[in-house]
């Protein structure tokens, strides 16, 4: 009887959207643009509408839309320090004239979607007013406003909160009748803990953010890049169509990373089959970082219908490099050499299919940066890869 109570008492409490069949993409402007409200000082860089609006005209004009770029997200910071007399949210008037529900119709106009920043508790991080006590109505708020998106924190509150409060958001979220995605923080909060129940989290979350927030510098990318490598047994058989593993936002048109170094950002997310968020300007962006960004063939990786997260499988003792490997619907593999070391010229290397864990004697292989076929190769793939995080990237088609 209780097994049969736990079994139903799932069933209505999981999120129940249909969205995230493959990875969300598109623009979030927490690491780039943060907590800025001075539109005063900084009309450029703040937060207001005008910024979001900028950007989603960018992504339609530019031809990010065109590859599957489609959510403009608010992060932290969008609201007044005190909610209204009726108890409701209240959007920063100087930054949201028209409000967040007006920026919605405006951004769905051109047929994209918006998402919003929220915490489970008694504050924000930025310390606005958290949901907590107030769960129903800021969900109905939010679905009242047109949201697609929201991404909840958890700050201020106690972890022991989560495995009833990130689901009764859930319950919420289902019972306003709009699919609305999902991305929690919970996990995030949880790493020095010995268990995740990472179970009970994809049952509840579209997305959810395992790591601290990403810098813009290579170190914090490499950080994360290290963390996915060693913990993916406990990560990767929890993603799939629906429930994806966030490592956090793509820095590609930042500041931190190298024309390389970008390369295998976007290469690596795609293998860990992370959402594309990008956090960036694409109001002053370099063409081969756009190029990067628009990889069709890189994103074709992240897009597969399979959802089946790539992993490391092999890493040298000194960890000077590392292969990953991961499957792909059409019985192809995307493969990744990725160097990390700093020592001088480009390198050769060299990875047999057994090492891989592709099983086949030859295979047809191609560059997915050069947008090249390399031909047939036999018993193993051989590749320059220069230093200091740089990669190669491969779609690898077995002959049977």
């Amino acid at each position: 009887m209780l097994l049969l109570l736990a079994l139903v008492v799932g069933t209505v409490s999981a999120l129940d959207n249909g969205l995230a069949l493959t990875p969300p993409m598109g623009w979030l402007n927490w690491e780039r643009y943060r907590c800025n409200t001075d539109c005063k000082k900084d009309p450029y860089n703040c937060i207001s509408a005008d910024l979001f609006l900028s950007m989603a005209q960018h992504i339609v004009t530019d031809g990010y839309a065109d590859v599957g770029y489609e959510y403009v997200n608010i992060d932290d910071c969008w609201m007044e320090r005190s909610r209204g007399p009726d108890g409701k949210l209240v959007p920063n008037p100087d930054l949201f004239p028209n409000g967040v529900d007006g920026l919605a119709k405006q951004i769905h106009a051109m047929g994209l979607k918006i998402g919003i920043y929220e915490d489970y508790g008694t504050k924000t991080c930025g310390g606005f007013p958290g949901t907590k006590g107030h769960v129903e109505d800021d969900i109905n708020l939010f679905a009242e406003w047109g949201i697609d998106s929201l991404k909840l924190d958890g700050c201020y509150d106690n972890v022991t909160d989560f495995p009833t409060g990130y689901p009764l958001v859930t319950k919420a979220l289902n019972a306003t009748g709009r699919p609305i995605l999902y991305s929690c923080s919970w996990p995030a909060y949880l790493r020095n803990k010995d268990t995740i129940p990472y179970g009970d989290i994809a049952a509840n979350c579209n997305l959810w953010r395992n790591y601290g927030d990403i810098q813009d510098s290579w170190g914090s990318v490499q950080a994360i890049i290290n963390w996915f490598g060693d913990n993916h047994g406990d990560l990767a058989s929890f993603a799939g169509p629906g429930n994806w593993n966030d490592p956090d936002m793509l820095l590609i048109g930042d500041y931190g990373l190298s024309e390389e170094q970008s390369k295998t950002q976007m290469a690596l997310w795609a293998m860990m089959a992370a959402p594309l968020y990008m956090s960036n300007d694409l109001r002053n962006i370099k063409q081969w970082q756009k190029d990067i960004l628009m990889n069709q063939e890189v994103i074709n990786v992240n897009q597969d219908p399979l959802g089946k997260a790539g992993r490391r499988v092999l890493q040298d003792p000194k960890k000077h490099w590392e292969y990953w490997t991961r499957p792909l619907a059409d019985g192809s593999y995307a493969v990744v050499f990725y160097r990390k070391d700093a020592g001088g010229l480009p390198r050769n290397y060299k990875a047999t299919f057994a090492q891989l864990k592709i099983e086949t004697k030859s295979a047809h292989v191609r560059d997915l940066y050069l947008h090249r076929d390399l031909g047939v190769m036999t018993g193993a793939i051989q590749a320059v890869v220069p230093p200091s995080g740089s990669c190669r990237m491969f779609k690898v088609t077995p002959i049977h």
